[in-house]
């Protein structure tokens, strides 16, 4: 690995390495050669972080806009010059297809500047209240921000998502600690070294590795004002159960739909809906995971998909032209495999793929299916696997019904050539996000972005993370 990461904690402005005796080995989701070993924090690292993030927030909200504004631009300068490295941790630890892997790099280096750009646009509002026993008085807003922000985050954008939280906070004024994820830290290191070299101040940024026990504590404790979570619906919620009276931003999974009605492009739609559902093997929130087809083109769409499926490069994620890389782990590979024999076991039909390619280098099939229906796992829950299930409805009443039976609300991709059929997507269904003409995967790093149900709480998006991360203060005179 390059010798300018660190593999420790960086707390208070420095490196910590060696001071605790537990550790964790980081492999290659590949080829499964350990990468390095990361140290773990104990618990008075646990507490310097928290003591510097208190200190980091206070100098950092006394910042101008415009100078966490230039700092930002320092760091999407720092990271331009290293993007090459950033690649290649990404697609080695979190097992991310090459292309897919530089794109999220791009993606970062967006989601920068603009939290670079909104750094200096950040304001209130005037607020009315010259009438009645009012008249005369002038009222607006300011925004501030909330304090030092719990930063939890997930293996699969192992970057970009945590700077989707790490960059809005810098840019408001907030410190943050960072809890990466366990499998993949390696890619939220390298950010805290961009970090170091650009000149933060000590404790604005902190980055630990830690045990459930620990990141519990930090959750609960009274000095950090607010969590922002990204992963499972089950920790999601747990965590927002104990965080008592702090603000929680929450961005959990789906069973994402696209519905597919007559009259489209059928041949681009099922290539776009492919890439949609296997794309890094599934291991995305937005995943396209149930396909619903109107049944007067059912059987000619089930053609092309199937074919294209098959088409799939499937393999070593290193490869330029490979877009189907391992899942995460081998605890993962068998829940996959126990999903789909459930399936069958209850009728479903595979179209293709429906279990394991590689073992030892835990690669599942690219998988359809035909046939399942509630309650099975791979219908109701999250696969976050490369599976998907093919379904058709009669009328767009039924679509719009199908979507909705869900316990989950991220996204959902429409396919239709009908203007009232689009009206009613955005009136009728029960999601956060509605894509049209295209799959549910879709997402800019600067939109609203999030999910009602159980898909979560709050929006990310640089400015809208901004307003999670800051409070309005009124003035009145």
């Amino acid at each position: 690995m390059n010798q300018k990461i660190n593999f420790g904690n960086y707390i208070d402005g420095a490196w910590i390495e060696k001071s605790s005796e537990k550790s964790s080995d980081i492999f290659d989701k590949y080829s499964g050669e350990i990468l390095t070993t990361v140290t773990m924090a104990n618990d008075e690292m646990i507490e310097k972080s928290l003591v510097s993030s208190t200190k980091g927030f206070i100098e950092l909200r006394s910042w101008s806009a415009g100078k966490r504004s230039e700092f930002l631009y320092k760091l999407r300068d720092a990271l331009k010059a290293r993007e090459d490295e950033a690649v290649d941790l990404i697609i080695r630890e979190a097992g991310k297809p090459r292309s897919y892997a530089e794109s999220e790099v791009q993606r970062c280096l967006t989601t920068i500047e603009a939290s670079a750009v909104e750094a200096k646009r950040m304001t209130g509002e005037m607020v009315p209240i010259d009438f009645d026993h009012g008249t005369g008085k002038t009222a607006f807003t300011k925004r501030f921000p909330i304090g030092p922000v719990l930063c939890i985050t997930p293996f699969n954008f192992p970057l970009n998502l945590v700077l989707h939280k790490v960059a809005p906070a810098l840019a408001c004024g907030c410190s943050v600690i960072v809890k990466p994820a366990p499998q993949a830290p390696l890619s939220s290191l390298f950010l805290a070294s961009l970090i170091e070299e650009v000149g933060y101040p000590s404790g604005v940024a902190n980055f630990v590795n830690c045990s459930i026990d620990q990141a519990e504590k930090l959750v609960k404790d009274d000095r950090i004002k607010m969590i922002s979570f990204t992963g499972s619906e089950k920790v999601g919620w747990h965590i927002k159960s104990i965080c008592k009276t702090k603000k929680v931003a929450l961005e959990l999974g789906g069973n994402a739909a696209v519905v597919v009605d007559e009259g489209v492009d059928l041949k681009a739609i099922s290539k776009k809906v492919t890439t949609g559902a296997f794309l890094y093997a599934g291991q995305i929130c937005i995943s396209t995971q149930r396909i619903l087809v109107h049944k007067n083109i059912l059987n000619d769409f089930k053609k092309l998909l199937i074919k294209d499926i098959e088409s799939l490069n499937v393999g070593d994620p290193k490869e330029k032209m490979v877009s189907v890389g391992p899942v995460i782990d081998s605890t993962n590979l068998k829940r996959l495999k126990d999903w789909c024999a459930e399936a069958v076991k209850s009728g479903a039909v595979a179209l293709t793929g429906g279990d394991v390619l590689n073992e030892k280098q835990n690669i599942f099939k690219p998988t359809l299916f035909e046939n399942a229906k509630s309650p099975l796992k791979i219908v109701d829950e999250e696969v976050f696997g490369p599976i998907a299930i093919l379904d058709s409805f009669s009328s767009f009443d039924e679509a719009i019904n199908m979507v909705n039976d869900s316990k989950f609300g991220l996204q959902v991709g429409v396919y239709t050539d009908s203007i009232s059929n689009m009206k009613r997507c955005h009136d009728e269904l029960e999601v956060a996000g509605v894509i049209m003409n295209d799959i549910p995967g879709f997402r800019m790093d600067t939109m609203p972005y999030g999910g009602i149900k159980m898909s979560g709480f709050g929006r990310e998006g640089v400015k809208y993370t901004m307003e999670e991360m800051t409070e309005p203060r009124l003035i009145v005179y």
